[in-house]
């Protein structure tokens, strides 16, 4: 992970349990993209000896809020970024561990500018979920907004 981000995972660990409570590892870290690994765990399998797709949504969903968190930041204080929507196509049963890679959809500076303007901004996140075996098994796109504090 890179140095100045180390605190995002640190941070999403403490704030959202879930990700503590499964064992989501934070690899790297960017305003443009994100890599988590989930281990491999019997107890989050699903009936056919996969992670359960609750499992694979959750590690795709916390990379895009790494991603969020490294690039918004510095709007904290004045927005709250929130999703919105998602669509997740699971293309092949997944085995072992999980690593999502999530990449920011446009330039963190425009959604910044839309904010500052006075709008209600949203960006999209698409993420690449590859199995043990480096195989492509899930994709998916999270669309965010950062919701103007009041």
């Amino acid at each position: 992970m890179t140095t100045e981000l180390s605190w995002v995972g640190a941070a999403m660990q403490q704030t959202v349990p879930w990700v503590a409570a499964v064992g989501i590892e934070f690899v790297e870290v960017t305003p443009q993209r994100a890599v988590l690994r989930l281990p491999d765990d019997p107890a989050l399998r699903n009936h056919v000896g996969g992670p359960h797709a609750a499992m694979i949504f959750g590690v795709g969903e916390t990379a895009t809020g790494a991603v969020t968190l490294a690039a918004f930041g510095s709007t904290m204080e004045r927005a709250t970024p929130l999703p919105v929507r998602s669509e997740i196509a699971y293309q092949r049963i997944a085995r072992g561990p999980l690593t999502a890679v999530a990449e920011l959809g446009r330039p963190a500076e425009e959604v910044v500018a839309e904010l500052e303007a006075g709008a209600r901004p949203e960006f999209g996140i698409d993420v690449t979920i590859t199995d043990g075996d480096g195989r492509d098994t899930t994709r998916m796109t999270v669309v965010w907004t950062l919701r103007p504090n009041r």
